[in-house]
């Protein structure tokens, strides 16, 4: 067995330490050894130990625990402020719902525990000595950057289909291959995804999509994304012979991807905002393809694909709103970077400028050089707006509804009335000064009397 010098925190030491005292076996497990072997921090820390549900409880008796599963197997116990997860050994039943065991059997022997887990890079423990039990060779995969199933993959996919998917995701955070067996049994299987609740299905996939090879893992197993996203399918290979871009559509989604900050929010409106460009494209008499209405059509399609995956409404609100607007663009000035200010926002207008920076960088060098200028030039412009205060928004305004009604205005012509003023404001036409818009209001009356 291998020794290794791991910084194992203090409070996994201490819970070791006390289940070895007490006469039971005891090691870190699944994502904190991988993630240490790579030379990651890990996000958490995981024990396994031969001790039972209630003689774990019994053996944190001192401590704050938590019954977060017993009927499964564990623990949560607070140590130093800490909560760390203890789970029993033990080995899964049939899954008849592809989904969980049926039952739980605890056992007493760590190899039993162990072949029961999805990938080899996560079926590695680690004792309180940095002894590290590898049975599956998962280490020996991490080094040749090989994602592969412990045991039978279809036994493992068919025990949960989620991880067909999670097989994608570790491609996505490692960079590995899957390796040629796995893979094959991941795309012939692809289609048990439809029994993975939707919810599972889309914390999959934000965190995909957040992940540092994230554009080369939906590139290279577009077919499982598929079967979580049919709308995508039409994008691979469709062309965009247009001067503008050097990639099909699928491959331009999957850069832009990339070249997008390891946001959720605006990693979710790259992989859909050109999703409806396959159905709306169109090829003029010199053989240049256009793709007009492209981001209407593409909010419609993101906003169905996001409420099947049940997406919280505050996500599927904004990423619809982005991608409606992705295409819009403006020469760096301020009157028009002070339209889309008042229209949208600054928080708006600071996601859209990710998303307008990511998509350009995934288009072909063409006129590249000058879209990021201008952009620079209008983000520039921003917040020359922002920090002079500039009049944006209708609580900007130096009038209020009482003095529209003043005017003899009533119920919706306030509104409106404080929208037009607001408008000329932001256009530069008026000062935002009271006497100035109560002219100007009295103005807009006049011509409206004289209309009618």
């Amino acid at each position: 067995m291998e020794h290794l010098e791991v910084n194992i925190p203090t409070y996994a030491r201490t819970a070791l330490s006390l289940l070895e005292k007490a006469g039971f076996e005891a090691w870190c497990v699944g994502g904190c050894v991988r993630d240490t072997l790579r030379g990651s921090t890990p996000h958490d820390w995981d024990i396994c130990t031969s001790a039972l549900p209630q003689e774990t409880m019994r053996v944190f008796s001192g401590f704050t625990r938590i019954p977060t599963g017993l009927k499964h197997g564990t623990v949560t116990v607070i140590i130093e402020g800490s909560q760390l997860e203890i789970t029993t050994y033990r080995t899964d039943g049939d899954y008849s719902d592809h989904r969980r065991p049926d039952k739980v059997i605890f056992v007493r022997d760590i190899d039993g525990d162990l072949e029961r887990r999805d990938f080899t890079m996560n079926a590695m423990c680690l004792d309180l000595r940095g002894r590290l039990y590898d049975p599956f060779g998962g280490r020996e995969d991490m080094s040749r950057g090989v994602i592969r199933c412990v045991g039978d993959p279809r036994k493992r996919f068919d025990e949960d289909a989620l991880r067909i998917f999670r097989a994608v995701r570790f491609a996505a955070k490692t960079g590995f291959a899957i390796d040629e067996p796995t893979a094959r049994a991941a795309l012939d299987m692809r289609g048990d995804l439809k029994n993975v609740s939707a919810e599972r299905l889309y914390s999959e996939l934000k965190t995909l999509l957040v992940q540092p090879f994230a554009g080369k893992a939906l590139r290279e197993y577009r077919d499982i994304i598929a079967e979580v996203i049919p709308e995508l399918a039409p994008c691979f290979g469709f062309r965009q012979n247009n001067p503008h871009h050097c990639y099909d559509v699928w491959e331009h989604i999957t850069y832009s991807v990339d070249n997008a900050p390891a946001e959720e929010l605006i990693r979710l409106t790259m992989l859909l905002h050109d999703i409806a460009k396959p159905t709306v494209a169109t090829v003029d008499e010199n053989g240049v393809s256009h793709f007009k209405k492209h981001p209407t059509e593409g909010a419609k399609l993101a906003d169905t694909i996001l409420r099947r995956l049940k997406a919280d409404n505050s996500t599927r609100e904004k990423v619809c709103a982005l991608i409606q607007y992705h295409d819009d663009r403006f020469p760096p000035e301020r009157k028009p970077v002070r339209r889309f200010l008042s229209a949208h926002g600054y928080e708006f207008f600071a996601d859209w400028l990710k998303v307008r920076r990511a998509d350009t960088l995934a288009q072909s060098e063409y006129m590249r050089g000058e879209k990021l200028a201008a952009l620079t030039e209008i983000e520039k412009l921003a917040g020359e707006l922002m920090a002079e205060s500039s009049c944006l928004t209708l609580a900007q305004l130096e009038v209020r509804g009482g003095d529209m009604a003043a005017l003899g205005l009533k119920g919706r012509e306030i509104g409106e009335m404080l929208g037009k003023l607001l408008a000329l404001v932001v256009d530069d036409c008026i000062p935002n000064e009271k006497q100035a818009l109560m002219s100007a209001a009295e103005r807009i009356m006049s011509e409206c009397r004289e209309q009618s």
